[in-house]
């Protein structure tokens, strides 16, 4: 745990003149508020407000963010002169108290909640994503002139020096990344992460998927975590692995001798059967529906590692703090009915489009119990919104098929 003086110190021995305070709203967006060093002393006295109605509308009071003094890094594309660092924050009300309406605090409430039960997880994500082209006004595009395909190497991966990039940039933030190569589509990605516990896993893909864009800009390119920007190309998933510890055991490795009856499993079987519950938050956006996926989790045992899990129905739109918590509250509930996992579910088991997910979002007592009430039926009319604007509009493909006939 750093001391506030330890962060005081290293800026003025690295030179960092700016810092940004990070948190994200319910949705999931990376906010970001930016003061010089010399106010950093108020704001690590928790007392940094800020105007909130447009964020987090059910708060009319300022709010104030907090800085953990372990989220501390410094952004190493930006400039080594007059340096920029960034702080991750709570969101807190006067009194010093974190809300309940923030993704950060309610992955940090079910993490509790999971260990007062004795339970412990770490999670190691698989994020994919695009790298496209800018247009000449600096805007993204769908265009790129690569052909690659899963693990080539360059000069086919026309991206390969700005993914290395990338790696080595977040390295230098303090990132543990396991992996990264050239995924199956032409222009996509995936760089792997080493577990971590929740929490840290959660703030480290915020950081991650803004840090990509950035580094990604400095190459002339955009990159999307947009989960199916391209027709007939396969899309980006967030697959995430998964362990599962009591009593500082892996109570998955007894499902993984085949024993279908025992808590390991029965974590699976809830992640399982509240799937189609969980993907207003793991699938938030309407283009989610339009990527292939499942939500039949694999077992994994490789030689060196501990077992893990591995869901790969969620997708990098997903807000992680929130898709962490639902992920983790729904395999606690099949522990607590002993649910034997349903190996025998597909797609077709799990919503079609994102209206209907949200029905069942906004009636599961998995999402209520894990996200809170009043948070549930908020996204869920963001949510419902978002539906009605896709609805309203007219596609290329409707000119298409419909405009010289009818």
């Amino acid at each position: 745990m750093r001391t506030k003086q330890e962060i005081l110190d290293l800026i003025e021995e690295e030179d960092i003149e700016f810092i940004r305070l990070q948190f994200t709203d319910p949705l999931g967006n990376l906010k970001n508020v930016a003061v010089t060093s010399r106010k950093l002393e108020k704001v690590l006295d928790n007392q940094y407000a800020f105007e909130n109605e447009k964020i987090f509308k059910i708060y009319e009071d300022e709010l104030y963010l907090r800085p953990d003094l372990n989220k501390f890094a410094i952004l190493p594309w930006r400039p080594q002169q007059s340096r920029v660092a960034r702080f991750i924050c709570d969101v807190c009300d006067g009194n010093g108290n974190e809300i309940d309406f923030s993704p950060r605090t309610i992955l940090k409430n079910t993490i509790s909640k999971a260990r007062e039960k004795g339970y412990d997880f770490y999670i190691n994500p698989e994020c994919e994503f695009f790298l496209f082209h800018t247009d000449e006004n600096g805007q993204p595009t769908t265009v790129s002139h690569e052909h690659a395909g899963l693990m080539d190497v360059g000069p086919v991966d026309l991206g390969e020096n700005a993914r290395r990039n990338m790696v080595l940039m977040l390295e230098e933030m303090g990132f543990n990344i396991n992996s990264s190569y050239h995924e199956s589509a032409s222009a996509q990605h995936e760089i792997d992460f080493e577990e971590g516990t929740p929490l840290s896993m959660a703030d480290d893909l915020i950081t991650f998927k803004s840090s990509v864009r950035s580094v990604a800009k400095t190459f002339g390119l955009h990159a999307t975590f947009m989960p199916k920007p391209r027709q007939n190309q396969a899309g980006s998933g967030m697959h995430l692995n998964i362990s599962v510890y009591k009593d500082d055991r892996n109570i998955l490795k007894d499902y993984a001798g085949g024993d279908k009856d025992n808590p390991g499993a029965w974590f699976a079987g809830g992640v399982m059967k509240y799937a189609k519950e969980m993907c207003a938050i793991t699938n938030p956006i309407v283009n989610s529906y339009k990527r292939e996926f499942n939500n039949v989790p694999k077992l994994h045992s490789r030689k060196g590692e501990d077992v893990k899990l591995e869901f790969s129905f969620a997708d990098p739109s997903a807000n992680p703090y929130l898709a962490f918590a639902m992920f983790i509250n729904a395999g606690l509930k099949g522990i607590d009915e002993k649910l034997v996992p349903d190996e025998s579910l597909s797609k077709e088991d799990l919503p079609s489009n994102l209206l209907e997910a949200v029905k069942l979002f906004k009636e599961s007592s998995v999402a209520k119990d894990a996200l809170g009430a009043d948070f549930v039926e908020k996204y869920a009319v963001s949510k419902e919104n978002e539906w009605d604007e896709y609805m309203s509009q007219v596609s290329d493909w409707e000119l298409q098929k419909y405009l010289y006939r009818i």
